[in-house]
């Protein structure tokens, strides 16, 4: 893209919020939450829509979720279907890298997020939230109560991959999903994002981040990458909702499992390719060009690109749609 080009994009947002970050950006960016929901709910009825809220806030309410009231006050300020629904909704594809700096002085997170919704990179925002172990930036949309990608100076960056999807009906790839969901459905615990927040809110560092990710029970299978400040604190961890396994050091992870006796549907586009182009090639330089992005990490359905290095406390992140980038760069100092 040339720099004419890229001048004409408009910036990602940069928001800060206290601790009720879901509902301040909500209250800041109205207008944008309403224009993604828009393109998230195109082509689905609404009265469909409506029967996903009930039944999404069934499951919260079930399983005392505790960011039920939260939700229940983004759904009122929305006053529309959806918003029960994309709380807990878990459909997209991501290309994730633990690395050291290119001087090996600190720990780097190199992040891509894939998903079918359309407006997810065009409608992106930066948060920066207050938390009471510290401040943290989040890459996240007006009213989504999780966290998927952030970066706390001082202690660490992390992102949340989608797992694999269980083979529980056969292998045949709608019975296995509608048999996952089933199970969600019976799972008292709170959803990958959730948890991911609450890393943020509470973990005083890398080493306490990795414990909580790891021993945590979650909603739904999910993989985590987590970058702290030294080159060597770095990690992914694959989890099951009550069982975790652990690839220490620099890794990349994309949406099949690494441990050897798990097995499942693996999600998104090329996922072995993107985890060897994100491990072996893949720099964590803070490049503004992003010259390392590329087929088959670059995809049609690539929503947000970031690189995050919490020593520095800085974070680098652009907006994606399928026809390419829909923001400037964003380059923030936390």
């Amino acid at each position: 893209m040339s720099d004419i080009a890229t001048l004409a994009l408009p910036t990602i947002p940069v928001l800060d919020t206290g601790a009720q970050f879901p509902l301040a950006t909500l209250e800041a960016e109205p207008d944008r939450a309403q224009a993604l929901l828009d393109a998230a709910t195109r082509g689905v009825p609404r009265a469909a829509l409506a029967q996903l809220d009930r039944i999404s806030r069934r499951w919260l309410a079930k399983h005392a979720n505790a960011h039920l009231g939260e939700i229940d006050a983004i759904a009122g300020r929305i006053a529309r279907p959806g918003a029960y629904f994309l709380s807990v909704n878990y459909e997209w594809g991501c290309t994730c890298g633990v690395k050291p700096s290119p001087d090996q002085a600190s720990a780097r997170l190199v992040r891509v997020l894939d998903w079918r919704t359309r407006g997810l990179g065009r409608h992106v925002i930066a948060a920066r939230v207050a938390g009471s172990a510290g401040p943290f930036v989040a890459l996240t949309w007006p009213g989504y109560t999780g966290v998927l990608q952030a970066m706390a100076k001082g202690r660490f960056a992390a992102a949340l991959n989608q797992a694999p999807m269980r083979k529980l009906a056969g292998g045949l790839y709608p019975l296995d999903w509608a048999a996952n969901r089933a199970r969600v459905w019976r799972m008292p615990h709170p959803t990958a994002a959730h948890l991911l927040r609450e890393v943020f809110e509470t973990a005083p560092d890398f080493a306490a981040a990795r414990q909580m990710l790891i021993e945590r029970p979650i909603a739904a299978p999910a993989i985590y990458s987590l970058a702290g400040l030294a080159p060597r604190e770095l990690c992914v961890i694959e989890r099951l909702e009550s069982k975790s396994h652990v690839i220490d050091g620099e890794a990349a992870a994309t949406n099949h499992w690494q441990a050897g006796d798990w097995r499942g549907h693996a999600r998104g586009f090329d996922s072995p390719g993107r985890r060897i182009v994100m491990r072996e090639q893949v720099s964590a330089e803070f490049d503004a060009g992003l010259g390392w992005l590329e087929p088959p990490i670059l995809n049609a359905r690539t929503r947000l690109v970031m690189i995050a290095d919490a020593r520095q406390g800085r974070l680098m992140a652009q907006g994606y749609e399928s026809d390419g980038a829909a923001t400037a760069v964003l380059d923030l100092a936390a």
